[in-house]
C-alpha cells in the first residue's frame, strides 16, 4: 500500500516570526565545525535558506546544497541561491551523498525516525576527515509539546488523526555519544544546552509552536477541524503556563559533532 501523503503545512513567514531566537542555536552549531578550504557541504532541513547561505559564506565552502522536504521552504530558499549554493526539495532521512566534507543539520532531524540507524547513514556520506554537525530540539517534556500530544488524543481529533500522535525520535545525549563512538568517529562531541527565549507573553509560545511542531497536526487534520485543534491547544497551554510578561520559554537542544 502506498504511503499516504499530506499537504505542505510549512509557512516560511510564520516560521520566521522568531527568526532571531531560532537562529541562535545555528550559530552555536556552526562554531563546532572545523573550517577547511574548499569544503563540500550539505545542509539537511535548510528551511528558508538564510542560515544555509550564512554557513556557505562563513565556511568559504566550494559547494553547498540545501535540502528540505517543504516545497514552500525551498521556494523561499531559492532567493538565497548563487554560484556554489543551491537548494532542492528532498527527504533528509533518505539523503545518500558521497565524499562530503560536512553534513550539517540544524533543528531538522527530529522529523526523521530511528537516529541509531540514521547517523551511520549520514556518516557514510562523508569523505575521510569529513564532519557531521547536528542540532536537534529536545523539548518534549515542556507543556508546549506535551499538550500538543494530549490534544491530539482527545476526540474528535484522535479519530480524524487516525490515532496519530507526534513522538520525537530524539535520543538522550549519552545515547548520541554511544552512536558516534560505534559509528567510528575518532573525534566527537555531544552537549545539551538550554536556551531561554524571552517572549512578550505566554501566548507567543503557541505562535512559536504553530510554526513548527503543530504543522504535523495541521497537515493531517481536515481543514475544517484544524482551527478547533489550534484553539483547544491554545486554551490548554494558556492554563498550564504562568502569566508572566515577558515570558521565558526554555528550550533544551542537543548538539553533536564528529569527524571521520
Amino acid at each position: 500500500m502506498a504511503e499516504r501523503t499530506f499537504p505542505d503545512a510549512w509557512d516560511p513567514d510564520r516560521y520566521g516570526r522568531f527568526r532571531e531566537e531560532r537562529s541562535a542555536p545555528f550559530h552555536d552549531l556552526l562554531a563546532m565545525v572545523e573550517r577547511r578550504p574548499g569544503m563540500r557541504v550539505v545542509d539537511l532541513g535548510c528551511g528558508p535558506g538564510e542560515l544555509t547561505r550564512l554557513a556557505h559564506e562563513t565556511l568559504g565552502a566550494r559547494e553547498t546544497l540545501g535540502i528540505d522536504s517543504s516545497p514552500a521552504m525551498i521556494a523561499r530558499a531559492g532567493e538565497q541561491a548563487r554560484p556554489g549554493l543551491s537548494f532542492e526539495v528532498g527527504d533528509a532521512g533518505a539523503f545518500a551523498g558521497r565524499g562530503l566534507d560536512l553534513v550539517l543539520s540544524n533543528a531538522a532531524l527530529h522529523w526523521v525516525p530511528d537516529h541509531e540507524a540514521l547517523l551511520p547513514r549520514l556518516a557514510a556520506c562523508l569523505a575521510d576527515g569529513g564532519q557531521l554537525a547536528v542540532q536537534v530540539p529536545a523539548n518534549e517534556a515542556h507543556p508546549s509539546h506535551a499538550i500538543a500530544r494530549q490534544v491530539a488524543a482527545e476526540p474528535p481529533f484522535r479519530g480524524a488523526l487516525g490515532g496519530h500522535v507526534r513522538i520525537s525520535p530524539v535520543l538522550a545525549p549519552e545515547a548520541y555519544a554511544r552512536v558516534l563512538f560505534r559509528t567510528g568517529f575518532p573525534a566527537r562531541r555531544v552537549r545539551l544546552e538550554v536556551y531561554g527565549h524571552a517572549l512578550a507573553s505566554r501566548d507567543e509560545v503557541a505562535e512559536w509552536v504553530r510554526g513548527s511542531l503543530l504543522t504535523d497536526y495541521q497537515k493531517r487534520l481536515p481543514e475544517g477541524l484544524w482551527p478547533a485543534f489550534l484553539e483547544r491547544y491554545r486554551e490548554r497551554l494558556r492554563a498550564a503556563l504562568p502569566d508572566e510578561r515577558p515570558f521565558l520559554y526554555t528550550y533544551p537542544r542537543i548538539f553533536l559533532w564528529g569527524r571521520r
